[in-house]
């Protein structure tokens, strides 16, 4: 739940402070209905650049041709010197009259990353599938933003139709220019207004800025302990930058997500390259995965928890329901025994008896009934 604050000495639309609140999927005008039939078709899961959020869209295709082009592609487009780049209409596709590229005879990046990314592709039925990992045009939480097409989305029940928004168009070689110019500026937003919250001697960490692509509002994400009064900041801000500011406050798993980085295993953070949600996490998952409690080993860079505990979780929760927990007792051999391990993936237990022995053995050989565990002995 934000709280929303406004300062009567500036002007409302250039001020815009919001304190705590997780992540959300961003909100815009969409279809009405839950169910599978009433969905648009296909679904798109899309992710924002700049903090690694995903929210669900759809694509309502125009009269015009469009064309979807990866980043590599935009990159390529965006290196090329010929001056066609500049006669681009929105949907990506040089006009008529366009001065021909001087290099097309040897190969122009420009034309030879159309050819080779500007696809459409279609399903059996003919309907518009956009390609993955293209950059499009969508309505963000935060406002019309440059985003990444991660692919369909096949199970529907984790769509919600109140939260999906409508695909704008492909981006064009002119939205990427101003997205590497927003990086730039971002960079020297972000070293300014940590400047500014050290000369206000603020309790907070600035974790990164964003410029939006056809928006003049800057957002800064940060993360402190507890609630901050930062509304002489956002004056600051405004005097400085001449926009609109907003201040976000997030928590350390969202700074990990928006930041990026590497986890123990060795590869990019679950939250930043994989999750769709922050899910959940608590160490009775990792009771019941065996796992050491030294927090130094089930804990990720952001201090909580390793998000990774919650995959395999339903699988020893269901594991476990044919196996005894540890400290059940049973009689075996004519002694009392006591499981003091259970391997859930060996599918074994180890048991120790009054009389000093300790046995390990395939759990399979442990039948549950009549409210107790026995001992099915072996065959011959």
């Amino acid at each position: 739940m934000s709280d929303e604050y406004t300062d009567q000495a500036l002007p409302e639309d250039m001020l815009d402070i919001l304190h705590e609140e997780e992540l959300e999927t961003p909100q815009a005008a969409k279809p009405q209905g839950g169910n599978a039939e009433e969905l648009p078709h296909p679904i798109y899961r899309l992710k924002t650049l700049h903090s690694s959020e995903t929210f669900h869209a759809y694509y309502v295709p125009s009269g015009e041709s469009a064309h979807f082009m990866r980043r590599c592609a935009l990159e390529g487009a965006f290196a090329c010197p010929c001056p066609a780049k500049s006669n681009m209409v929105p949907n990506g596709v040089q006009m008529a009259d366009a001065s021909p590229c001087a290099e097309a005879s040897t190969g122009c990046s420009l034309q030879v990353a159309m050819k080779a990314e500007a696809v459409e592709t279609a399903t059996a039925d003919g309907v518009l599938v956009v390609p993955n990992r293209s950059l499009v045009i969508a309505p963000t939480k935060y406002g019309r933003d440059l985003v990444e097409v991660l692919g369909v989305v096949h199970d529907l029940s984790v769509v919600n139709a109140d939260e999906l928004v409508l695909i704008e168009r492909p981006a064009t070689v002119d939205d990427y220019r101003r997205y590497l110019d927003n990086l730039e500026r971002e960079k020297e937003a972000f070293i300014k207004c940590r400047e500014r919250i050290g000369a206000h001697n603020l309790p907070m960490k600035l974790v990164s800025a964003h410029c939006l692509l056809e928006d003049s509002k800057i957002l800064f994400f940060f993360t402190a302990e507890s609630r901050v009064d930062f509304r002489d900041l956002v004056k600051d801000l405004v005097s400085v930058f001449h926009a609109r500011i907003e201040l976000r406050q997030i928590g350390v798993r969202d700074e990990a997500r928006v930041t990026g980085g590497c986890g123990v295993c060795g590869r990019v953070l679950c939250c930043h390259g994989l999750s769709d949600k922050l899910n959940p996490v608590s160490i009775k998952m990792a009771k019941d995965q065996n796992l050491s409690l030294n927090s130094l080993k089930i804990s990720g860079p952001c201090g909580r928890l390793l998000c990774c505990l919650s995959y395999e979780h339903q699988f020893y929760r269901d594991a476990r329901r044919e196996l005894p927990n540890e400290g059940t007792r049973f009689t075996y051999d004519g002694t009392l025994f006591k499981v003091i391990e259970v391997n859930v993936l060996s599918n074994r237990i180890r048991i120790a008896g009054e009389d000093g022995r300790i046995l390990d053995m395939d759990a399979a050989r442990l039948k549950y009934a009549d409210g107790r565990w026995t001992v099915i002995e072996e065959e011959g």
